[in-house]
């Protein structure tokens, strides 16, 4: 087997993207990992296209030079308004987050009927819904935004009341009634999970895409030969643009590990 040891770049406007970076950390055990959190310009969900295709640049850009042999965009805002951008002009292999999630969604309804939950910037792009279609003409697909989430989940606030109350704002609504699989399009939204599952039946598929994202890179490892053959003992690389006190206490919690090294850059 081809031994490739260089690392794996992960993005993000903030904290939400660890849920990927977990999932690939829990799937490829022998790889290393640069995680870069945009933390100076959270949350992307309500930045313009062309503002979150510079930063998003300047990421990929950052993580080129770090010799990465992988991106992987784990932001769904990013994915959507940045993605055809970046595909275009990086040198390596670069996955977005949707693209996995959609295939995925497609094979797991049975009513056709497709709810989708994301910042206003990815529900307006109608990303999801255009790359749904695309792929089954007759899906019903239900799109809502929920600007708030990464703010609370940012702020730590995931377990205070008033999480609770825009989580009835949100999802406490009849136009979800009739779905059989909801998309979590934003990968903050996973830490949420427990209490968006209150709002919907045991009928209803809830993907996360974390998992779903790092099945799919598996697939682009095995097909370009890009897998580490043993253990790297590279540490993983964490960069935020702003500091987040946050960000170290749930990486450390969210990742099982006793410290996270965190290196603060401005772009």
């Amino acid at each position: 087997m081809k031994n490739d040891n260089r690392p794996i770049g992960v993005f993000d406007s903030g904290l939400g993207g660890l849920t990927v970076l977990k999932a690939l950390k829990d799937l490829f055990p022998n790889e290393s990992f640069i995680y870069f959190g945009d933390t100076a310009h959270l949350p992307y969900g309500t930045k313009s296209k062309k503002t979150i295709i510079e930063y998003s640049n300047e990421i990929c850009d950052f993580l080129n030079k770090k010799n990465v042999k992988l991106i992987i965009v784990a932001c769904n805002t990013a994915s959507a308004l940045a993605f055809d951008f970046l595909e275009k002009t990086m040198t390596v292999p670069i996955v977005n987050v949707i693209d996995p999630c959609v295939e995925y969604a497609t094979t797991k309804t049975k009513k056709k009927l497709i709810g989708v939950l994301g910042t206003k910037a990815t529900i307006s792009s109608k990303s999801y819904e255009k790359k749904l279609l695309k792929m089954n003409s007759s899906l019903k697909i239900t799109s809502h935004s929920c600007p708030l989430f990464v703010p609370l989940i940012e702020e730590g606030l995931i377990n205070h009341k008033i999480t609770n109350d825009i989580c009835d704002l949100y999802l406490d609504k009849d136009i979800f009634k009739l779905i059989d699989v909801l998309i979590l399009g934003c990968t903050h939204y996973p830490l949420l999970i427990d209490k968006i599952e209150k709002y919907f039946s045991n009928n209803i598929t809830i993907l996360d895409s974390a998992k779903i994202v790092a099945l799919y890179v598996k697939k682009i490892f095995e097909k370009n030969i890009l897998l580490t053959a043993k253990k790297n003992k590279k540490n993983d690389q964490y960069y935020l643009t702003d500091k987040s006190i946050q960000f170290n206490k749930l990486a450390a919690i969210f990742l099982e590990e006793s410290s996270i090294n965190i290196k603060y850059i401005k772009l």
